[in-house]
């Protein structure tokens, strides 16, 4: 076990906690989801377990957090940790700084070494094994491999090693912060809304690293998607408590509305079995004959009321969402041919998709998907014509009404009060009508009197989704529309827009929702755009299959190439063996015609004219040494062969 929470409360003021009773723990592996509504104390947890805020107490004085030994915690904040003064490559390199220490003493020894002698080479060398040993057991050959690893797969492809972390944005810092950590590789790794600033490849490559992470991870996340591929627990934090539920979210989400069930059916059966306890007390209570039996019966009903079921607790009420139109628009909504999706003004001005051709049926729900800063907001303004193009045609049907929602609500009035911007908008209305409008996405009480500025962003996004069903459109334009929503809010949008028949054009990272509602994605890339007909799933299976197809293809090419090649070494064996036959038969041949010519030679030095001319003797011995040794030379190389 790596952590342990034991009975940890929580008070900011007296007497109301904001945590009551917390326990649990985590296991090397878990991979574990905290999930809540915002601002039921689930940042304050995760600080309290990483010793940034202190506990209280239960009331009776127990409350504890165990941490195994030597156990590291990594915990993602904004910035966390990061010096902004340093080059993102010496931040990444930040985490393997005693890797990289022990890598210099192990070139040093190995240089020392060179003029040690006796019992020092002895004691060098060993304290080099060992030292080697540990250096590879942890990867520091690999050190450049995890840096860059990381790097792509957070979508930092490319980017200046050299740059200094001061000059990225907020959302690439968060991106960096979460590289370092995951480099540190933390026996137990807390991530809190990790995929805010990712795009849908950095997510997927996210889950697809934690799934084998080493440790054990602990996240905080609105993202289902992504709790329902990586988790294997979930607890949840409601009205100041923890439940724990195996498995992921959606099993969560079953076992939780089960356990509703069976609880409500059990305290139905225990207010009936109360109902016929009071009967029978209040009836026979004052009857001398069964006065004992009434007494046995009230301390019966005295325990059930003290010991028995709670009464289940309603869900706080979700926001109320309906989006509905009058108008029906012809079959063909939509169609724009050779656009260009440009941003910014004169020198500024650059061309993020040329030549973007797409069209969109009554009816169809498009969710439209790629990585940050492809384009795809851009898409959505230049279609509206809220950003100009200069080339290519934008036509709209006849009776089409659009109503827009934007990531950035900039459609709405920071300076204006909440209820002063509906009544901007559509002036008829009522106070009643508008309070009882904005009451229904929980805008209610005096703060319909805030400025809009003021408002947090999952507020300012139920103002937006209010004035949108005002506006009754039947072509629903939507940019990242749950980024800001707790999970409750979500399920209540995507009812909304599940039950909505009309036509939508949808920019989305939360695969959840794109699931649930899209009947075609639009991929946008540095590629080009591509369509998919069905959901987030659907378009995940036709790209796993051409990834499967491609690795299928590359596969078969590479045993085409090996048999190529396998095929050229025969013909050059074949080649080669001819020649070594041929240059074994001319060994041959040369063999017996050099035993000739040494027979002869030997032969003729028997002779007694040859044996009585010293020089002619000489000459003829000289020659018969230089057969002999020519021979020698010829049958090692025969013998080669």
């Amino acid at each position: 076990m790596l952590v342990s929470v034991e009975h940890i409360w929580k008070y900011f003021e007296a007497d109301n906690p904001i945590l009551e009773d917390i326990s649990f723990s985590i296991e090397r592996g878990d991979r574990i989801g905290l999930i809540g509504v915002n601002g039921c104390g689930k940042t304050t947890l995760l600080q309290i377990i990483t010793d940034r805020m202190s506990f209280d107490p239960t009331p009776g004085g127990e409350g504890a957090i165990n941490i195994a030994r030597n156990c590291t915690i990594g915990y993602l904040e904004q910035n966390s940790g990061m010096i902004s003064e340093n080059t993102v490559d010496a931040e990444m390199h930040r985490p393997f700084i005693d890797l990289e220490a022990e890598y210099r003493e192990i070139t040093s020894l190995s240089e020392k070494m060179q003029t040690l002698t006796g019992k020092e080479l002895e004691d060098a060398s060993a304290e080099y094994a060992r030292l080697s040993s540990h250096f590879e057991a942890n990867d520091g050959y690999l050190i450049d491999v995890r840096i860059n690893t990381v790097l792509n797969g957070m979508g930092f492809q490319g980017i200046d090693r050299n740059r200094k972390v001061s000059s990225l944005s907020g959302g690439e810092r968060t991106r960096m912060a979460l590289c370092k950590l995951l480099l540190e590789a933390p026996d137990l790794l807390i991530l809190d809304e990790p995929t805010n600033h990712l795009d849908l490849d950095s997510t997927i490559w996210l889950e697809d690293y934690l799934k084998d992470y080493k440790g054990a991870v602990l996240i905080v996340s609105h993202n289902r998607y992504f709790l329902d591929k990586l988790c294997t627990r979930i607890l949840e934090l409601e009205d100041k408590k923890l439940k724990a539920y195996k498995g992921n979210y959606s099993a969560f989400k079953a076992q939780k509305a089960a356990d509703l069930e069976r609880q409500e059916k059990l305290y139905e059966q225990q207010q009936q079995k109360i109902r016929e306890l009071q009967f029978f007390i209040d009836k026979n209570r004052v009857s001398a004959t069964s006065a004992k039996q009434a007494k046995s019966k009230q301390h019966m009903l005295d325990r059930i009321v003290e010991e028995g079921v709670e009464k289940p607790k309603k869900p706080k009420k979700p926001p109320h969402i309906r989006l509905e139109y009058d108008i029906t628009p012809p079959k063909e909504v939509f169609e724009a041919k050779n656009i260009d999706i440009t941003v910014g003004e004169g020198e500024k001005k650059r061309t993020l998709i040329e030549s973007l051709s797409f069209e969109i049926r009554r009816g169809e729900k498009v969710g439209i998907i790629g990585p940050n800063g492809i384009g795809k907001s851009s898409i959505l303004k230049t279609i509206q014509g809220i950003n100009p193009h200069e080339h290519g045609t934008v036509r709209w049907a006849m009776n089409v009404r659009i109503a827009y929602f934007d990531q950035k609500n900039e459609q709405l009035d920071p300076r204006r009060t909440v209820i002063d911007e509906v009544h901007h908008r559509y002036p008829r209305m009522t106070d009643l009508e508008v309070r009882t409008l904005l009451g229904g996405v929980l805008l209610s009480g005096e703060n319909v009197y805030n400025p809009v500025r003021v408002l947090s962003g999952g507020e300012k996004t139920k103002l937006s989704f209010a004035l949108m069903m005002l506006k009754r459109g039947n072509v629903l334009i939507l940019d990242e529309p749950t980024n800001h929503l707790d999970s409750a809010t979500c399920e209540v949008l995507e009812s909304a827009l599940v039950e909505f028949d009309g036509t939508m054009i949808l920019v989305s990272h939360d695969r959840y929702l794109l699931n649930k509602i899209a009947t075609r994605i639009i991929e946008v890339s540095k590629n080009g755009v591509r369509s998919f007909d069905g959901n987030f799933d659907d378009y995940m299976a036709v790209k796993e299959a051409e990834r499967e197809e491609a690795e299928r293809l590359a596969a078969e090419v590479s045993r085409q190439q090996e048999k190529e090649r396998k095929q050229y070494r025969t013909r050059e064996q074949r080649a080669s063996d001819t020649r070594r036959k041929q240059e074994q038969r001319g060994l041959e041949e040369k063999i017996e015609g050099l035993e000739g010519k040494i027979a002869a030679a030997e032969s003729e030095l028997q002779k007694p004219e040859i044996a009585a001319d010293y020089i002619r003797y000489g000459e003829l011995y000289k020659k018969l040494e230089e057969l002999r040794k020519e021979l020698d030379e010829a049958m090692e190389k025969w013998v080669e062969y």
